[in-house]
C-alpha cells in the first residue's frame, strides 16, 4: 500500500479514498470492544499522520523552494474525515447502546459489562472497555451520568451519538 499511496499516478481523492476503504477497515476491525490507553491511541494516531504525509507528500515553500512534511493540523485540515480515535470512541458509543439492550444471559453482555471472579494480578488495575465507555462520557460533560442509564433511553443515546458524529477532535 506504500508504493500505492505515494504514487503520483493516482490523485490525492483516490488515494484518500483508497485509504477509507481498504486501510481504515482493516485497521479498525472489531475496534468497538478495544480498550485503548492513550500510548495505543498516539500509535493510531501516528499510523493515519504516516498515511496522510505519504498520500498529500511534502509541502513546497514556493519562495524558497525547500520542501517540508506537513503538520497535523494541516492534515487534518486536508482530510475531511474525523481521526481515527474518534471514529473509534463513536464506534464503541454505538456497540455500548447495543450491549445495554442485550439480555444478560448473552455472552457480550457478560463479558463486556460483568465483573470477573477472582483475584486480579498485582499493580495496576487493566483499563476495562466499560473504564473507557466512562471516560468517553466524561470527555462529552456526560460524566455525572450512569452510561448504561443514558444507554437505555434509545433517543437520548442516539442524540448522544450523532453529536459525537459531528464533532472532530485535533
Amino acid at each position: 500500500m506504500q508504493n500505492i499511496s505515494s504514487s503520483s499516478l493516482l490523485s490525492k481523492n483516490l488515494n484518500i479514498k483508497i485509504h477509507r476503504t481498504i486501510i481504515l477497515p482493516v485497521v479498525l476491525y472489531g475496534c468497538e470492544t478495544w480498550s485503548l490507553t492513550l500510548g495505543e491511541e498516539l500509535r493510531l494516531r501516528v499510523l493515519e499522520n504516516r498515511v496522510l504525509r505519504r498520500i498529500f507528500g511534502p509541502k513546497r515553500n514556493e519562495i524558497t523552494a525547500k520542501t517540508r512534511k506537513l503538520h497535523n493540523e494541516e492534515l487534518n485540515d486536508s482530510c475531511s474525515s474525523p481521526n481515527i480515535v474518534r471514529v473509534i470512541k463513536l464506534r464503541r458509543m454505538r456497540w455500548a447502546g447495543h450491549v445495554t439492550h442485550m439480555r444478560e444471559r448473552r455472552v457480550v453482555c457478560r463479558v463486556l459489562v460483568g465483573k470477573p471472579e477472582g483475584k486480579r494480578p498485582v499493580g495496576n488495575p487493566r483499563h476495562r472497555w466499560e473504564d473507557n465507555i466512562k471516560t468517553d462520557l466524561q470527555e462529552e460533560a456526560y460524566g455525572n451520568m450512569d452510561w448504561i442509564e443514558l444507554a437505555r433511553d434509545r433517543d437520548r443515546w442516539w442524540s448522544f451519538v450523532n453529536v459525537l458524529k459531528n464533532l472532530r477532535v485535533p
